[in-house]
């Protein structure tokens, strides 16, 4: 059988500048096997338990010199109380991560020609970048990743794994993600916490735009409450941070909210205020829960914000 196709987000030079940055846990997690992470099982507190190849950039005291004197070959040294880490990445598919504007400002059509700059750029393709990157990332340091697509329910739930072949699913049902006119993240995260057996790290890409905010985070408490470490991406287009220039406008909502005509000089003020406390909002309800949380914009490269959030966890 053929290997399928190479994902389109899937920019491997671009990846190679961050070859020597990993994605680290920020708290003890559970796995199946040995690998570079803290365990919650300490069985032996230190006890030598394998050998696994050296990569690039692992600590060079776990190195043993004896094995590499008498055999030419780099290995480190495992203990008990390491394992790998599972990482399960929860994309949300609801219809206004499509927003992206024109450089005369109107809403782009999905089907539309690709985007160029931050600005056409819509926080799905953003996530898509974001998500992939991720993916290959995690994998590469030989950990686990998963994959679940949130709609109007758990679309998709792909669980974790680490092969190439399990990688490369994952990125094709990434870059092949389409949006539904209604979300329900809050139902679509406590399906996924019904499936999900191990626990370990859990991320939500999300512009969290819902009805129901604490209903969401009441969902994200299950995962807390089982010791998940639950990391929230809060996506935002920078043209939904403030309205733009102009006598008027029509603006349409992306999930059926109908339309309104109006002078954005006339709604300037309330709207920033309405947006800055739905961000200040969500903000407050992850770190309330427990979640290490992240407002990014598209309009900083995703390479920049991957890049930034990898030094930020192992600092």
């Amino acid at each position: 059988m053929s290997a399928p196709p190479a994902s389109r987000f899937l920019d491997l030079p671009a990846l190679a500048a961050l070859e020597h940055l990993r994605f680290a846990p920020r708290q003890r997690i559970e796995g199946t096997y040995s690998g570079r992470h803290v365990s919650r099982r300490h069985g032996g507190a230190g006890e030598f338990a394998d050998f696994r190849e050296y990569s690039e950039g692992e600590d060079l005291r776990r190195l043993d010199w004896k094995v590499l004197a008498r055999t030419g070959r780099a290995y480190t040294r495992l203990y008990q109380d390491e394992t790998n880490v599972v990482c399960t990445l929860v994309l949300d598919a609801s219809a206004s991560m499509l927003f992206r504007v024109s450089s005369v400002g109107r809403i782009f059509n999905p089907s539309s020609s690709p985007p160029t700059t931050a600005a056409t750029t819509s926080k799905l393709e953003y996530v898509q970048f974001l998500a992939t990157a991720l993916s290959q990332i995690i994998s590469r340091q030989q950990d686990q990743v998963g994959l679940a697509i949130a709609a109007s329910e758990l679309r998709e739930f792909l669980p974790p794994g680490s092969t190439s072949g399990h990688v490369a699913h994952l990125q094709g049902i990434v870059a092949e993600t389409r949006t539904e006119p209604v979300t329900n993240l809050a139902g679509a995260l406590g399906t996924l916490f019904q499936r999900l057996n191990r626990r370990g790290a859990l991320m939500i890409l999300s512009d969290f735009l819902v009805d129901d905010l604490e209903a969401v985070f009441a969902a994200v408490q299950l995962f807390r409450h089982r010791r998940f470490e639950v990391i929230a991406l809060q996506i935002v287009h920078p043209e939904e941070e403030r309205l733009p220039e102009g006598t008027a406008y029509r603006f349409e909502g992306l999930e059926g909210e109908g339309s309104l005509s109006c002078s954005p000089a006339e709604i300037r003020m309330a709207y920033q205020e309405r947006f800055e406390h739905h961000a200040s909002m969500v903000r407050t309800l992850a770190l309330a829960a427990g979640c290490d949380y992240h407002r990014v914009s598209t309009a900083v490269p995703y390479l920049d914000t991957l890049s930034k959030f990898l030094v930020e966890r192992t600092g």
